[in-house]
């Protein structure tokens, strides 16, 4: 098909413009204007637009003629920060081989490191016709950019100081996943002007509280810039989660109160004052364009067979990620884009870490998913990206999708498994003992292989994707009819447990049972091995009304509410936190294999019951085996002959007598869940009784042991 564009406005006058160079890709400044450099391998012709500062006139399209390979470059003289600029691409539009060109549609550079507008939904947006008897064969002939949000050319320079990354070590690591506007919209103690912003976010209430947890890392839902989707504006909603990226290099700018990119650094440069890490949460298994139904703003329209994985044929997208399409990550110029957009918010926003969502996507070559795949070799060889945290969600929807476990050193990976073993011990399913021990050892039957270290796993109760803390234990049914989508979303089995009544209640039998359950989670989410994770709002009670799939609740379902925060359960996590950095048994690097010591012959893991016997094989087995026991030690293989050791005890029955090992002189009690307020009591007795639905933890004294066998 020839497509017939718009009329295109006057050429530029008064600026000088040459043929450029092919790097480095977007745009940049040259200390005589800016130099323009945009991907495509099938496109005939590429024009850069230039527009008001407003973004709503635009001024003039320049020919890009310089071609160096598949990258297309041009040079134009005297332009500054502030350029407000796109690009229109011509050439086949053929669906049916994989093409879809149309100059009509304006479209952001994929390198757009901030934006100007918003996106204005409209049927211009389509390269097609809506309406059309031909569907997305047919072709839309309307100038899209009215509706279309802007690339701007910005200066990333910033006054960094002297900021240094904390570099937590793995093993010291305690994240807390975070949402920017849903922690401060409501925080009577941060600026109202501040409000859902960076800057409100790095704000001296929020890092004061953080500092009171003991977090080392806060893991930000999506902030590179994304859109509304269409069905959610037209029920007046809004993705408030962000999984639905528009451009890869650009900060959101719904979070900033002066729409600049130092805001950001600032956020950043203030965390890492305060020792405080910053881990993004990004999205580069998909873009907002979608299926073919979807819009054409930016990818789509530079060059759809190559930014895409397409089905057979060419003209529908292959769905791994459930949005509609799938970025390619095997084209090396798509890699690249991926790559160089970690490397931007690394060295020019100096961020610590990324969170991968559905990073299966992204190791998925044509065979399969492959930990050897070219996404995993690029990132692991990087000078620049080997050395911060990579955290993987270990699964998509595609064939093979869940990989829990496969991905390569240094990669960590949410663990899925910790999450609902954990739910369901405490919530009473039978059988569950012997996951509890697993899961408490750092999951090695998933990650104990080729080098990986016990803080492979991300260990989580609960994440923005599902119930709360305090819905966890308030309601046994979703209630996410406020998404209009008729209950229908969100996860089906929570693994959650009302205790005695659905939903809010005044009960005070109720409301203990489920401050004790919320205990007991959390701290086992503590004692155990590996890498914690608290979602925000938990240690406060925040409840979202049952709601497990709050994505486009962007008001007080999500917004922390401060006013009334529970601070007792703060002030337990606070002891938690403070407990697990006091002892580095809870917190090692290896795994843990029950071998035998060099230093004083004692096995480093030993599992125990309540009378202090050692379960033999048939006994885990046992559905009435309710009371876990362990005792823990450094690593075997490790050579640390540091001869403390903790003893920790999960009963998930009735009140039962205990017996304290004979492995060490005596024991002190650290922590009784029953009884939060606790403090340590020196030697505990040899004979005590753990508490129904508790958990206890216990510290070897110094000295001698008694000479009890293991």
């Amino acid at each position: 098909m020839t497509p017939q564009t718009v009329s295109p406005p006057a050429r530029l006058s008064g600026h000088a413009v040459g043929p450029g160079r092919p790097w480095p890709m977007g745009a940049s400044l040259t200390g005589d204007g800016v130099n323009f450099a945009v991907f495509s391998a099938h496109a005939e012709r590429i024009e850069l637009c230039l527009f008001t500062p407003d973004g709503r006139k635009e001024l003039c399209r320049l020919p890009i003629i310089e071609r160096d390979g598949d990258i297309w470059h041009i040079h134009v003289g005297g332009l500054t920060p502030g350029t407000v600029y796109g690009f229109r691409a011509h050439g086949p539009y053929a669906p049916e081989q994989g093409h879809r060109f149309n100059p009509n549609k304006l479209l952001l550079d994929p390198y757009a490191r901030a934006l100007e507008g918003r996106l204005k939904w409209s049927d211009a947006l389509m390269g097609y016709k809506i309406g059309s008897p031909r569907g997305d064969l047919s072709f839309d002939t309307r100038d899209s950019a009215f509706a279309v949000p802007k690339a701007v050319v910005t200066d990333p320079s910033f006054s960094w100081g002297n900021d240094q990354s904390p570099r937590t070590p793995r093993t010291d690591t305690l994240i807390y996943e975070a949402h920017v506007r849903s922690m401060t919209a409501l925080h009577p103690g941060v600026d109202k002007g501040l409000h859902g912003t960076y800057l409100g976010l790095c704000s001296d209430p929020m890092i004061d509280h953080l500092h009171k947890l003991g977090v080392t890392a806060v893991e930000l839902l999506p902030v590179q810039a994304f859109i509304d989707d269409r069905f959610l504006v037209s029920k007046g909603l809004r993705n408030h989660w962000g999984y639905n990226t528009l451009a890869f290099f650009a900060p959101e700018p719904r979070y900033m109160s002066k729409g600049a990119l130092w805001e950001f650094q600032t956020m950043v440069r203030r965390f890492h004052a305060a020792g405080i890490e910053v881990i993004l949460d990004v999205v580069y298994n998909h873009t907002a364009e979608g299926d073919e139904w979807g819009p054409t703003l930016a990818f789509r329209g530079l060059d759809n067979a190559s930014y895409y994985r397409l089905a057979a044929g060419g003209r529908y997208y292959v769905n791994d990620t459930g949005t509609g399409n799938t970025l390619n990550l095997t084209h090396p110029m798509v890699l690249r884009m991926v790559m160089d957009s970690l490397r931007y918010w690394v060295e020019e926003v100096h961020v610590d870490g990324f969170r991968f969502d559905l990073a299966t996507v992204l190791g998925r070559e044509a065979h399969g998913f492959d930990p050897q795949g070219g996404f995993f070799d690029a990132i692991r060889q990087d000078p620049v990206l080997s050395r911060v945290k990579l955290i993987a969600e270990p699964w998509d929807i595609g064939p093979g999708g869940y990989q829990l476990g496969a991905y390569p050193h240094p990669f960590h990976e949410w663990n899925d498994k910790f999450r609902d073993g954990v739910r369901r011990f405490w919530k009473g399913d039978a059988g569950l003992t012997r996951d509890l021990a697993a899961r408490l050892l750092g999951s090695a039957e998933r990650f104990d292989h080729s080098g990986r270290a016990a803080t492979s796993s991300v260990n989580f109760i609960t994440s923005h994707d599902g119930f709360t803390l305090q819905d966890l234990v308030s309601y046994t049914i979703k209630r996410n009819f406020a998404n209009g989508e008729d209950n229908r979303d969100g996860h089906h089995e929570n693994h959650s447990d009302n205790l005695g009544v659905e939903g809010p209640t005044k009960d005070a039998k109720v409301l203990a049972a489920r401050a004790l359950r919320k205990r007991n989670l959390l701290a086992t989410l503590f004692l155990s091995q590996g890498v914690p994770m608290l979602l925000a709002g938990d240690e406060i009670g925040h409840t979202q009304g049952g709601n497990n799939n709050a994505y486009a609740q962007d008001n007080e379902t999500s917004w922390l509410n401060w006013s009334a925060p529970d601070a007792a359960l703060s002030a337990f996590v606070a002891r938690l936190s403070a407990l697990r950095r006091s002892l580095p048994v809870l917190r090692q690097r290896r795994f843990l294999h029950a071998r035998k010591r060099q230093s004083d012959g004692l096995p480093d893991v030993i599992w125990r019951r309540a009378d202090g016997t050692v379960p033999q094989s048939e006994e885990w087995h046992d559905p009435g085996f309710r009371c876990l026991c362990v005792e823990l030690r450094m690593q075997a293989e490790g050579g640390d002959p540091n001869p403390d050791a903790v003893f920790a005890v999960f009963n998930t029955g009735a009140e039962v007598s205990l017996h304290l090992p004979e492995t060490a002189p005596g024991w002190e009690l650290l922590l009784d869940t029953t009884r939060p307020d606790l403090q340590p009591e020196g030697r505990a007795s040899d004979l005590t009784h753990a508490p129904a639905q508790s958990v206890l933890l216990f510290r070897s004294l110094t000295g001698q042991p008694k000479g009890g066998k293991p």
